[in-house]
């Protein structure tokens, strides 16, 4: 125990930090800026013993808690007011074994320290496409990113799990062992328990891939994103894309005279041979009169890392998700309508290309069911902490006019893209009712009480 706190947890051995610590601002942020929670205590945890040891101290304190990994989510669920925080943001270790293609990776570790162990032996799985972001978070709503069409979610690529649950008892769970709770750990989010550590199946990638984003002028839009669907239902498992509707960002690779310029951009990483990644995009770099073509042979740790600098911890964000079946003709009228209508130049809206290796694992394998969808979608209001509410108002307004205009092609959620005002409703409708029921009867066994509430919830049955 170390600093200015006389709060005891029996049996840890990590940084227990109160109100006086001189870290504690520091300890109670997270990536959005806008949360602004104060726990009664947080406890940095250095193992599982330790979150364990802060679970059973939670309970007999009957403290609300949260449990922090990458602190990443939207909608701040990482910290609570008045409770503990189980911070598990000191785990970061990775272990990789090379010969069974596996990595071991700690509840705290963020997706660059998975990168940069796995890519050492040319290997990588499906992450998020923000390095800083969280692997607990990602892979327990799911988990979407560059390499999925080829190789899944993150949960397809999951092996097994160290879980505490809610009594404090430390279980693994896979395909063979607690099986009804493997299967609601994939898709599940944080409901179950607190992850200590992950094993994940790796696949041989890069180190060089063929990668990055194409950009053309807003007013392009419409064709732009008919070419691309048309594009995309051809496209090989091997190519994953993203298209981003807003400005282009000021980041050093591009001309300072794009900076801020609203543009529609296709986003994409080839995760094969490189010269196959330079056919596969021909098409797509050649539609059109692009702004700027920044696809290039890179290095997968640095592309997975490119978009860092646009989504930086202390800005404010909120944001509103759905599920496409496809890009229609009315669908990319009402995107190209809506888009550009934010006042921030750092708002935005992303939509992630899906099928391929995600489509083929069967509905019910995991708790992630909306496999069948074309596309997800975000919609990203973001502004800078000195702005006042009025420009708050604003963008939350534009990014909840978006949705409400896109609402009645929805065919659903990413519960990751869930924010604090998206209520239970908006939950059942990630997983739908057969799926909810049989999280909710899981949810019972596991944790009857609801002890871990602090996320996109599931009420138990």
């Amino acid at each position: 125990m170390t600093g200015r706190t006389t709060i005891h947890i029996p049996g840890f051995r990590g940084d227990v930090i109160g109100p006086q610590h001189p870290g504690y601002d520091g300890a109670r942020a997270v990536w959005n800026g806008s949360v602004d929670r104060r726990p009664r205590v947080i406890a940095r945890c250095r193992g599982t013993a330790d979150v364990a040891a802060a679970v059973h101290f939670a309970r007999d304190h009957d403290l609300e808690i949260a449990v922090r990994g990458g602190g990443h989510n939207v909608a701040g669920t990482a910290v609570c007011d008045d409770g503990i925080v189980i911070d598990l943001s000191a785990m970061r270790a990775v272990s990789v074994d090379p010969v069974e293609r596996t990595a071991l990776v700690h509840g705290g570790a963020l997706w660059g320290d998975v990168d940069h162990e796995t890519q050492a032996h040319g290997l990588a799985t499906t992450g998020g496409i923000v390095s800083h972001t969280g692997v607990a978070g990602v892979t327990l709503g799911g988990g979407i990113g560059w390499l999925m069409r080829k190789h899944g979610l993150t949960i397809d690529n999951l092996v097994d799990a160290e879980v505490v649950t809610a009594e404090g008892e430390i279980i693994r769970a896979s395909a063979h062992d607690h099986p009804d709770l493997f299967w609601a750990l994939r898709g599940g989010g944080g409901n179950f328990g607190v992850i200590s550590r992950f094993r994940f199946a790796l696949h041989p990638v890069g180190p060089t891939v063929m990668a990055g984003p194409v950009f053309w002028a807003a007013e392009d839009t419409i064709d732009v994103l008919r070419f691309y669907r048309e594009f995309v239902a051809a496209a090989p498992d091997e190519l994953g894309t993203v298209v981003r509707l807003g400005t282009i960002p000021p980041l050093p690779v591009i001309g300072r005279e794009l900076h801020f310029r609203p543009s529609v951009a296709a986003a994409c990483c080839y995760a094969g041979p490189v010269e196959e990644g330079e056919q596969a995009l021909r098409a797509l770099r050649r539609f059109g009169n692009p702004l700027a073509d920044l696809v290039t042979p890179t290095r997968y740790v640095d592309h997975q890392s490119g978009l860092d600098d646009t989504v930086p911890h202390g800005w404010h964000y909120y944001w509103k998700g759905a599920s496409l079946s496809q890009l229609s003709d009315e669908v990319i009228d009402l995107v190209a309508q809506h888009a550009y209508r934010t006042g921030s130049p750092r708002s935005y809206a992303a939509i992630f290309h899906l099928g391929g290796a995600v489509a083929r694992v069967p509905r019910d394998a995991t708790a992630s069911t909306s496999r069948d969808v074309g596309h997800y979608m975000s919609i990203d209001a973001v502004w800078l902490p000195e702005q006042d509410d009025t420009v708050r108002t604003s963008e939350i307004g534009w990014a909840r006019g978006f949705f409400q205009a896109l609402r009645p092609h929805s065919a659903g959620v990413y519960v990751n893209f869930l924010d604090s005002d998206d209520d239970i409703s908006r939950v059942r409708e990630a997983y739908g009712d057969d799926t909810y029921l049989r999280l909710a009867e899981i949810k019972a066994k596991y944790d009857p009480e609801n002890v871990f509430h602090n996320n996109k919830n599931i009420q138990p049955a």
